[in-house]
């Protein structure tokens, strides 16, 4: 019966915060947005339960259904590793801060692909981190950098399969939309490199362009990330039924549920096994692997520990 929590109404797994959350991120991602690709397609006044075919499913995503939109994930979904860590990693190397905070962010990357999975505890660390160390700058100062740092370490990252799955949502003329604890500055360019349609992702406080070091509600992550479809959704007159969400943990069950088409990418063990339960559909990108296996990453273990650490070294090296 545990599971079927997943499924009750939202203000059981959604607390105020989790909804302010996702308001404002749907908010800010909606005053970023580009427009959808315009398709000229049949009509689609029909349900789509219409378009099913005989012993078979319909083409999907389908051209022209304005009223689906899809929903990715961006750690290990889209992208390998976390955006914030890459984030900590280049404002280190701009001098933000100093060694010590650096090593901390090299050990909870290295953690987080040796685990293959998010960890609330980690996640939230690593928040409160970038939090302190960008408060009283610039937002515009931080968009611009944030511009850097996707060229320097993150856009080797993205998965070609992820990648392919999206395009073949804006080839349909669908809006599409990352789905983020990361900040929304941060989603936001990832997403415009990507030529998807915006972002949601944690909102910080900005007065008069400048960041207070606190956040809008709180990360947007489990129940947040449900918030912000949720409200994306209402805004933008979406049926969530026709849309789908792509994700690889199990915090994001919430917000899969909340859609008509939901797909583990990449997924945990706990995704993987829900998923199936569900009869989700499943795509795993990962070098090494097949959807069939269950185990950790290919880059893991020892390897991905000293690749931390060796990024460390190299950055200090340079600034000598």
């Amino acid at each position: 019966m545990a599971a079927l929590g997943w499924l009750t109404p939202r203000r059981r797994s959604a607390s105020a915060r989790s909804v302010l959350a996702g308001e404002a991120s749907a908010e800010a991602a909606r005053k970023t947005a580009l427009p959808a690709p315009h398709v000229t397609e049949p009509d689609l006044d029909t349900d789509l339960e219409a378009l099913l075919e005989e012993g078979g499913e319909a083409e999907f995503p389908v051209a022209g259904d304005d009223l689906a939109a899809a929903f990715f994930d961006l750690d290990n979904t889209v992208m390998q590793g976390a955006a914030i860590f890459h984030f900590g990693r280049g404002l280190y190397k701009r001098e933000f801060f100093r060694r010590r905070e650096l090593a901390r962010f090299a050990w909870q990357q290295a953690w987080f692909r040796l685990a293959g999975v998010e960890d609330p505890e980690h996640m939230q660390d690593a928040r409160d981190s970038a939090l302190s160390i960008v408060k009283g700058h610039k937002v515009s100062e931080l968009m611009a950098i944030g511009e850097e740092i996707y060229d320097e370490y993150m856009a080797e990252r993205i998965w070609p399969g992820t990648r392919a799955l999206a395009q073949a949502h804006l080839d349909a003329g669908q809006k599409v939309w990352l789905v983020t604890a990361a900040p929304v500055e941060t989603a936001t360019i990832i997403a415009r490199r990507l030529g998807l349609t915006g972002a949601l992702g944690t909102v910080a406080e900005s007065v008069d362009g400048i960041y207070t070091g606190r956040l809008v509600g709180e990360p947007l992550h489990g129940p947040a990330k449900a918030e912000a479809v949720r409200a994306l959704a209402s805004a933008e007159g979406l049926d969530l039924e026709r849309c789908a969400a792509y994700s690889d943990s199990h915090n994001d069950i919430p917000m899969l549920s909340l859609v008509g088409h939901p797909y583990a990418i990449n997924p945990d063990t706990k995704l993987r096994k829900h998923a199936r339960t569900n009869d989700w559909r499943l795509r795993d990108y990962r070098t090494g692997r097949k959807a069939v296996k269950v185990g950790v990453p290919a880059a893991a273990g020892v390897g991905a520990i000293a690749g931390g650490a060796a990024a460390a070294i190299a950055l200090h090296r340079r600034r000598r």
